[in-house]
């Protein structure tokens, strides 16, 4: 079977990877790139476990043919560490024991990065924070900045 080859920016660096047409996202990652960190789950689209950033949006990788990633920045759980140091929601996930069994703790991880980047988050907290009682209101523009 002839093999495609696609150039992709892959946790920040530039990569070059051959595969068989057919194989999604999640099968080129694991087996053709060596980043064992996406996990198969259900591969059918409805556990999550497999998820990763494309264009810094989440999806399921078991979904997305590798092809499609053509020229697409695709990031992993292993490239959140930058430097050699842990990124600080890897640093906090471990700090608070947030894993359970650890298996989805990857797509956690990139899915909280999403949010985080996308603002989503200071919704989230002002809900805990009117939850715990507390009085809570929007921070400023400035201290959050929009992408």
């Amino acid at each position: 079977m002839a093999k495609v080859k696609i150039a992709l920016d892959l946790n920040g660096e530039p990569a070059e990877v051959a595969f068989a047409p057919h194989k999604t996202l999640l099968e080129v990652l694991r087996e053709d790139l060596g980043l064992t960190g996406t996990k198969h789950g259900c591969e059918l689209g409805e556990c999550g476990t497999c998820t990763v950033l494309l264009d810094d949006r989440p999806v399921l990788s078991c979904l997305v043919l590798g092809q499609a990633c053509a020229g697409r920045r695709v990031q992993t759980v292993e490239g959140m560490a930058a430097r050699g140091q842990l990124h600080p929601l890897q640093d906090t996930f471990a700090e608070l024991g947030a894993a359970q069994c650890g298996y989805c703790t990857p797509a956690f991880l990139l899915t909280a990065l999403a949010l985080l980047r996308d603002k989503i988050y200071e919704a989230v907290e002002m809900a805990a924070a009117r939850l715990r009682g507390e009085d809570s209101t929007p921070a400023p523009e400035s201290l959050y900045g929009r992408r």
